[in-house]
């Protein structure tokens, strides 16, 4: 036999061997933590939106400031509100493809869990993957409302660019944007709440299994959306640091 086939067919069958030595509640730990890894660009993402919102505030506040008798400069700051607006939607298809892929690799442990032979094991597991499975549907729509209220702002810039504008439409719409974050508040509170659910749930899981787990109890929070007028701060939790198993 072909000394490089003789070699790849043994790391196969190692790697096999491996992977067939490992309980089920150690394949379950990899996937969760994976997951947890896949999320990392979500915080990265987040703070990187919050920056995009200081600056935009930062924007409207000199708009504000600005005379009708300084159309150009409120032209020209609008034009640069809006491109922070941009990319700001740019850094939620980032965030939301994080988002995706942990649920991606979450979601390998559904088979597994059947597979558990402690009941009281395997219904802890059932639960948390559950709470988990409701934290992504709050996440999509936390994501789809907050995309909606980056095209009302979008619009607001594009109004204060028109040389006849009137207060009462200005004013509209700015109602519409609070609005709109008073949903996006809503959702990310629920967000939150499924995010803390799921990290209590996590720790009790393995607490239950026979892995000797050095947990690291993080939970970092960030900043993504803020109401046009109200300027309130909208923290969005991500679930636990990597738990490490030291079995």
């Amino acid at each position: 036999m072909n000394k490089k086939l003789l070699f790849f067919v043994t790391m196969t069958l190692l790697l096999f061997i491996s992977a067939c030595g490992k309980s089920t509640e150690e394949k379950i730990y990899e996937h969760l933590e994976e997951a947890v890894t896949l999320e990392e660009e979500f915080e990265k993402v987040q703070t990187e939106i919050t920056e995009l919102e200081k600056k935009e505030r930062e924007l409207y506040s000199t708009i504000i400031e600005l005379g009708p008798d300084e159309l150009d400069k409120i032209k020209e700051t609008s034009k640069q509100a809006i491109e922070t607006i941009e990319k700001r939607s740019n850094k939620m298809e980032s965030e939301q493809e994080s988002i995706h892929a942990s649920q991606d690799e979450f979601e390998k442990i559904d088979k597994l869990i059947e597979k558990l032979e402690d009941e009281k094991t395997k219904n802890k597991a059932r639960e948390m993957y559950e709470v988990m499975m409701d934290r992504y549907k709050h996440y999509d729509q936390l994501h789809k409302e907050y995309i909606k209220s980056l095209k009302l702002e979008k619009e607001l810039y594009q109004m204060l660019q028109k040389e006849e504008l009137e207060q009462e439409d200005l004013t509209a719409h700015i109602e519409k944007i609070n609005k709109k974050y008073e949903k996006v508040l809503d959702k990310n509170e629920e967000f939150n709440e499924a995010t803390a659910n799921y990290n209590k749930l996590k720790k009790e899981f393995y607490d239950q299994t026979d892995l000797s787990v050095k947990y690291d109890d993080t939970s970092s929070k960030n900043v993504n959306g803020n109401a046009e007028e109200t300027k309130e701060k909208n923290n969005q939790s991500s679930i636990n640091g990597k738990a490490r198993c030291i079995t």
